[in-house]
């Protein structure tokens, strides 16, 4: 009896990830390819399939009747396949699986992590800097980092604060002595202000700052934290950080604050399973995130 031909399992991986996430962006960050690559396999599976799996909405995907069908097939086929995956491969060392937001990894626990794999405790880490956010419930890891003002703290989800920093205008000696206007409100909103993903943080700021005036921002986006204060740092504008990201940078005088300002706009958050959240391995992340942290 003939096997019936499968759909392209690269393909159905994408679907799956569009299905959960609601957009072609967010299975993106998660695979770690870009969105056009995505949306390219998601338009194949539908061509050789022969149906339509899933519709616009908003900004976002919404999957069709027969996406949703398909979608929870899938998705029980993927979770089967993990877990034999799980079972036949041999006993390895333990991995702790965990999703940071890009600028904190990249600033601040990148080069700490030995501390975090070394005697005694000889782990596997995989640390996977994403604005994603994990399925903790399916295993896709052990621990979420997040950025946030508060997280809801009911349900399957335990989430501790670690530290809310301080965030303030930042640039570099070079660009504030261009610019020395810049150390007023008015002076700040005329300049090259460096944003992330939009307008919306530095809009926020000046609301918290007192500034009441209309301002029309400008600048690059550039979509992430990490990169708006490298930009910050060639002299190539001004941007938001707070202390948590920048203090080497401060420390060593490649970055100087702008204004000085005592607000707060999020807190930097580890997020786990409820039931896993006196594990040992999360225990011990939680004490290794604090004492960075606190540093």
């Amino acid at each position: 009896m003939t096997r019936l031909r499968l759909p392209s399992l690269i393909a159905l991986r994408a679907f799956e990830a569009v299905g959960r996430k609601g957009s072609v962006r967010g299975a993106g960050d998660e695979l770690a390819v870009s969105h056009t690559v995505v949306s390219r396999h998601l338009q194949n599976l539908q061509r050789s399939l022969g149906v339509a799996l899933v519709r616009a909405e908003g900004r976002g995907l919404a999957l069709t009747e027969a996406g949703r069908q398909f979608h929870a097939e899938v998705t029980q086929a993927f979770d089967i396949i993990a877990r034999a995956t799980t079972a036949v491969r041999p006993a390895a060392r333990p991995t702790l699986n965990i999703w940071c937001i890009p600028g904190l990894a990249n600033r601040r626990l990148l080069a700490r992590l030995p501390e975090l794999t070394g005697p005694p405790r000889n782990w596997d880490i995989n640390l996977q800097p994403t604005l994603s956010h994990p399925d903790l419930a399916r295993g896709e890891a052990d621990a979420e980092i997040v950025y946030a003002e508060a997280i809801d703290p009911g349900g399957a989800v335990v989430a501790e604060e670690l530290v809310r920093p301080r965030v303030f205008p930042v640039a570099s000696p070079a660009y504030l002595a261009r610019f020395p206007a810049i150390t007023t409100f008015a002076g700040l909103a005329k300049a090259s202000l460096i944003h992330e993903e939009s307008t919306a943080q530095w809009e926020r700021w000046f609301e918290l700052a007192g500034h009441r005036e209309p301002v029309t921002l400008r600048g690059p986006r550039l979509w992430h934290a990490h990169l708006a204060i490298e930009a910050a740092r060639f002299g190539q504008g001004v941007a938001l950080a707070n202390e948590v990201l920048v203090a080497e940078d401060m420390r060593s005088g490649a970055l100087v604050e702008a204004m000085p300002s005592a607000i707060q706009m999020g807190a930097y958050q580890l997020v786990a399973l409820r039931e896993r959240w006196n594990e040992p391995a999360i225990v011990a992340l939680r004490a290794w995130l604090k004492k960075v942290l606190a540093e």
